[in-house]
């Protein structure tokens, strides 16, 4: 199981993530390839972001944060560990310090009575798609241009995040109800 790409995914994600990532061999294919997944893992991890328990929905959006890279990795055909995907996205949350304090704040607000929780419902998951998908898209970029885990030097991407957190933010405006991420995103905006 742990080869099959499509393991531990919703089936919703369709034949285009699941059938292409092993056979992509140009890096156009595999660029539009690794952006659906992206977007797709975006959207998963703004839907973890509803989950009601504080901290329990953080580890749920670092879990598909995780599970993306290591597909990500895959179609890239770049070596995976666990250890060493979970030591690079500490060290880029690290660097994303507004994004991922907000995160662990909107987490937090889940903790008050009705007011906290109604709040972090329209923040946590505009926050973690957001982010979820700035982190893919510097993965997809760092693996293009032949990085793997080990090479990885998360200053290097700052403005790279900043640009891909501001076309999140401008899609999201635009795609109005199409997800739960989307109408918070200027809440995202705000905290960051």
């Amino acid at each position: 199981m742990a080869d099959d790409p499509s393991a531990s995914v919703s089936p919703a994600e369709g034949e285009a993530g699941t059938a292409a990532a092993p056979n992509a061999t140009t890096s156009g294919t595999r660029e539009e390839v690794a952006s659906k997944l992206v977007e797709r893992f975006a959207l998963w991890s703004g839907v973890a972001g509803l989950v009601p328990v504080p901290v329990v929905d953080v580890l749920a959006v670092a879990g598909i944060q995780l599970q993306m890279l290591r597909r990500i990795s895959q179609i890239y055909e770049v070596p995976f560990t666990e250890n060493g995907g979970k030591a690079v996205l500490a060290s880029l949350a690290g660097t994303m310090i507004p994004t991922t304090s907000g995160i662990g704040a909107a987490s937090m607000l889940k903790a008050v009575p009705i007011a906290g929780t109604l709040a972090s419902a329209f923040v946590m998951p505009a926050l973690s798609a957001g982010a979820t998908y700035a982190i893919g898209k510097v993965f997809v970029q760092h693996f293009a241009t032949g990085g793997t885990l080990l090479d990885f030097n998360p200053p290097d991407y700052k403005e790279f995040i900043k640009s891909q957190k501001e076309l999140w933010d401008s899609r999201s405006k635009r795609s109005g109800a199409h997800s739960s991420a989307p109408g918070s995103s200027e809440a995202a905006t705000s905290s960051s």
